[in-house]
């Protein structure tokens, strides 16, 4: 059976300042890691056997129908604007439109130069691959919009990085679109207000169709956002790199660089090794999510024949997602709890409890999954979570009071909190193991993970919080 992609490519009809035409570079000895196959059936796809599933996936045959490309973007990295990035080490092959008429893109991450790689190479190395694999696929069953991993391939090719020579790796990242903050943000600051038009009208049509001209935009992608960072939060993710390149117009999680989740719970935990003034911090999302939207809005007016028109609209936008994302934290954070439909009075109820986990260093999936346990007085897991146990205690008298009123918490909870999350620990072992030749660890992640609100044989070790030497501090980007 032939490969076949149901390609419609919008985005590479568009003129060519938005990107750069390029074919991927093709790898040495692509081989087939593995391929979602559930996800290949809702693009369409018809796949192809294992050989040619690596060939199309590495980029050492484009398939028909492709229109591979680079998209040229730019974008505030750590609150400095870099005036041009692009993509470095990724092509565009093309959008799938699935049999339910979902339009999707699929990107090649790690398939070579291009005129935007700024003296990169322009490749991957497994474990930035796996990690994003593993975690971007996790992020979708946790029920938290996302890019989604199609394929994993290894290339057959050294890349050369500072801790010395890795192997070679290529993703297939599919995604509503590709479109970021820093795609306005590159022909506002250029002045190129025609593009910036038609850029406009292109993300209307092809995610907010209902949207009333540049504001309506900016007014949906915050609703979008505001959701997305309460979703995140709910799960202690942590992005790690919220540049405004990395900030989606369609609302989803995209770049899984130096994310990660927490183990002990505190707001103002931060991993990613280039974030050394904790401006990604966990506590922080909500606070750069609006940072970053305002500069969408400084963007799209500049398309205003009168911009000055359009700023008093664009701040009432922009200061109002601080109350959407409160409003969505509360109603995400209250099902943890065991409310159905939490009330502002609840808030004290849940920040009360993490103030508590954070001082008592409680682990922060492992101590809400327990709350289903602790309903009644029975509190023996929930205990084990606390280094005080009376802290827990002396909370949890007002929380069963506020549950009374509630007709079934126990399944409220057990629907909001996940059993298994990508624990950093097991990450980086998977990722030794691969790197040794052994994927079991990385089959075994994606299985668990792909059900994660259910308790399953054989699978208590995933729930493990990280022994001492097991400790994750800092997570890196792949580049």
């Amino acid at each position: 059976m032939t490969l076949h992609i149901p390609f419609d490519n919008t985005y590479a009809a568009l003129p060519p300042v938005f990107y750069t035409k390029q074919s991927p570079v093709p790898v040495k000895a692509p081989e087939l890691i593995a391929y979602n196959a559930a996800l290949g059936a809702e693009l369409g796809i018809t796949a192809g056997g294992t050989a040619e599933l690596a060939e199309v996936f590495a980029g050492n045959r484009v398939p028909d129908g492709s229109d591979p490309l680079a998209q040229l973007y730019a974008g505030h990295q750590f609150g400095n604007y870099n005036p041009q990035l692009g993509d470095g080490r990724a092509i565009l092959l093309g959008e799938a439109v699935g049999p339910e008429g979902a339009r999707r893109d699929i990107q090649l991450k790690g398939s070579g130069r291009t005129p935007y790689s700024r003296g990169g190479d322009g490749r991957a190395w497994l474990g930035p691959v796996l990690r994003e694999y593993v975690v971007s696929e996790a992020m979708h069953a946790l029920g938290i919009p996302t890019t989604r991993a199609l394929a994993a391939v290894t290339t057959g090719e050294t890349v050369w990085r500072e801790e010395g020579g890795l192997p070679g790796a290529v993703l297939t990242r599919v995604a509503s679109s590709h479109l970021r903050v820093g795609t306005f943000q590159i022909f506002a600051a250029r002045g190129e207000q025609a593009a910036l038009r038609q850029l406009t009208q292109y993300a209307i049509q092809r995610h907010y169709p209902g949207a009333d001209g540049p504001m309506g935009l900016l007014r949906a992608v915050r609703d979008r956002q505001a959701e997305l960072i309460a979703a995140w939060m709910s799960v202690g993710f942590i992005h790690g790199v919220m540049n405004t390149d990395n900030s989606s117009i369609s609302g989803e999680t995209i770049d899984y660089g130096p994310c990660a989740f927490m183990d002990v719970y505190h707001p103002s935990t931060v991993f990613s090794s280039i974030d050394r003034m904790g401006r990604y911090a966990y506590s922080n999302q909500p606070d750069i999510a609006v940072w970053n939207l305002a500069q969408l809005a400084t963007a799209l007016i500049q398309q205003a024949e009168d911009p000055q028109a359009m700023v008093e609209e664009a701040t009432e936008i922009v200061h109002g997602m601080p109350a959407l994302t409160e409003a969505a934290w509360l109603r995400r954070f209250g099902t943890k709890i065991g409310l159905a439909d939490a009330r502002p009075d609840d808030m004290a109820l849940i920040t009360d409890l993490l103030t508590r986990m954070a001082e008592e260093q409680a682990d922060f999936t492992n101590t809400f999954r327990a709350l289903g346990d602790a309903v009644e007085p029975d509190t023996g897991k929930v205990h084990d979570q606390f280094q005080e146990p009376e802290s827990f205690d002396s909370w949890a008298t007002g929380w069963r009071a506020r549950l009374a009123q509630e007709a079934d918490p126990m399944a409220v909870m057990a629907a909001a909190n996940p059993v298994y999350i990508p624990r950093n620990h097991r990450i980086e072992a998977m990722i030794a193991s691969a790197v040794a030749g052994d994927f079991a660890p990385f089959e075994r992640l994606n299985t668990v993970l792909s059900d994660p609100y259910v308790v399953q044989d054989g699978a208590e070790d995933l729930r493990r919080t990280p022994a001492a030497s097991e400790v994750v501090k800092a997570t890196f980007c792949g580049t």
